[in-house]
């Protein structure tokens, strides 16, 4: 995105759910992605979070609150209201054996146990919010586990604008740690590591044109992109089409 800012993005809450098999305070490279997304949404205006997934205390399943169905112990609807008040969602996570860790899979089966829940508006509960994603590895896989997660976004509820992913990947198989040394990695979606141009336009342009009608939609697209309101077509020539000379 453009240091310049042509369009007000301040009401707008971003959630990040980093979820990294490593409990805190122990390096992430994760983190260390989600820090340069974050940082970017930050830059722009953006309230953000962000929540290291394996330091809570989220008890696995499917429905709301699962100490309902066993469990002593769930901070998932705690989390859940963050969820909710935040209008932009990225789940951030590593690659392991070509797929997404078990964090990320629990905090997606969690979010589907609440995807039947409604809004104030007697919407499903995720109506209207944006959802993206940020892979670590050093394997292949970023395509495919940005494939898994956007997916799942998608089925419950959440809108999913183009590009909605980014990714630090390195060689397959054993090498040296990478991402906050320094060492740079191949990047989908961006000319820097996980700094996503795209991404970051699509999820903040998105977020705001939720709160919009759908003919203020292309308008306030052309403004985030810093292009110029288009005119209207002059009264009673809406629709005609003039024929080039000698036709």
């Amino acid at each position: 995105m453009t240091d310049e800012q042509t369009w007000d993005f301040s009401s707008l809450k971003a959630l990040f759910i980093n979820c990294t098999l490593k409990k805190g305070p122990e390096k992430s490279n994760t983190e260390g992605l989600v820090d340069i997304s974050a940082g970017i949404m930050k830059k722009h205006g953006v309230d953000v979070e962000i929540i290291r997934a394996i330091d809570q205390d989220i008890a696995t399943g499917v429905y709301p609150d699962m100490r309902e169905h066993g469990w002593q112990t769930d901070e998932w609807p705690e989390l859940y209201k963050k969820v909710q008040a935040a209008d932009i969602l990225v789940i951030a996570g590593p690659i392991w054996l070509g797929d997404n860790s078990s964090v990320t899979k629990r905090i997606i089966e969690r979010l589907y146990s609440n995807s039947s829940d409604l809004n104030k508006q007697g919407q499903y509960a995720y109506y209207g919010k944006v959802g993206g994603c940020l892979i670590t590895g050093n394997e292949d896989g970023g395509k495919h586990c940005s494939m898994n997660i956007l997916y799942s976004l998608q089925h419950i509820g959440y809108t999913i604008p183009p590009q909605a992913d980014s990714y630090w990947v390195g060689a397959a198989g054993p090498g040296p740690e990478r991402g906050r040394d320094g060492l740079r990695r191949r990047s989908g979606r961006g000319g820097r590591p996980g700094a996503s141009p795209a991404l970051h336009r699509a999820l903040l342009e998105h977020g705001v044109t939720r709160f919009l009608a759908p003919r203020q939609v292309g308008c306030a697209r052309r403004l985030a992109r810093g292009r110029p309101r288009r005119r209207s077509p002059a009264p009673g020539r809406r629709g005609r089409r003039i024929a080039p000379a000698g036709r």
